[in-house]
């Protein structure tokens, strides 16, 4: 039997190329989530360092040109919040209030999370579809070894043994497929999951400078000047 990749796909028949094609796949989605990931933490942290940094300056524009300019991920969860704390409450010149710049860096933290975990549902549906292709492939060629012992009419174990053993081909493809997947999903899902917490800290960490430069900034505002009453002209 020839054990050579190519000689697998050609014994596996159909089976055994959407095996393959599934291998491909599973290593096309883990190489794109490794680009993607890559550094995420410490472009975060970067960023928000540079941002905190200008918040503290009072220089609200650059801090929202820091985020523009910025490649990470991370970067619309900051501006959200330095966009938010510009638009003015309703009925006041004051910035937003502190719980509308929460709810918005929210809302953006979430659509992030979302990205980091892109793709990731194509990995666990490959690790578990892949040995029931390989177990369809090999049903196939049972049947097909079978029928050709029913077409010449030769009986024994040894005029099917060779049809089987070259359907059993998918199976062990599947089986190999799958561990592949799995093995990536996993890894590549508890990476995110890290990610996402750290995510999270930094958010509330952000959190936490945004409110005390708004504090400052409101301290800092002029009071306007009472009128006076008629008595005290």
């Amino acid at each position: 039997m020839d054990l050579s990749l190519f000689g697998a796909l050609k014994q596996g028949s159909l089976a055994m190329w959407v095996i393959a094609a599934c291998s491909v796949i599973a290593l096309a989605v883990a190489l794109e989530r490794a680009i993607a990931l890559w550094g995420f933490a410490a472009k975060a942290r970067h960023l928000a360092d540079a941002v905190a940094r200008a918040l503290y300056r009072g220089d609200l524009e650059d801090g929202r040109a820091q985020c523009e300019r910025s490649g990470s991920p991370a970067a619309d969860v900051f501006l959200a919040a330095l966009v938010t704390a510009a638009a003015p409450r309703t009925g006041s010149r004051g910035p937003a209030a502190p719980e509308k710049i929460t709810a918005a860096v929210e809302r953006e933290r979430q659509q992030v999370n979302l990205k980091l975990r892109r793709n990731l549902w194509v990995l666990g549906t490959l690790g578990a579809t892949a040995p029931f292709v390989g177990l369809f492939g090999t049903v196939i060629g049972i049947m097909h070894a079978f029928r050709q012992m029913a077409q010449t009419g030769q009986g024994g174990f040894t005029v099917v043994a060779a049809g089987i053993s070259e359907a059993l081909v998918t199976t062990a493809g599947g089986i190999a497929v799958a561990i592949e997947a799995v093995v990536i999903y996993n890894f590549l899902n508890v990476h995110v999951q890290k990610l996402v917490l750290q995510l999270r800290l930094l958010t509330e960490e952000y959190l936490e400078i945004v409110s005390e430069t708004l504090a400052a900034h409101r301290a800092a505002e002029p009071v306007a000047a009472k009128p006076r009453s008629a008595g005290e002209a």
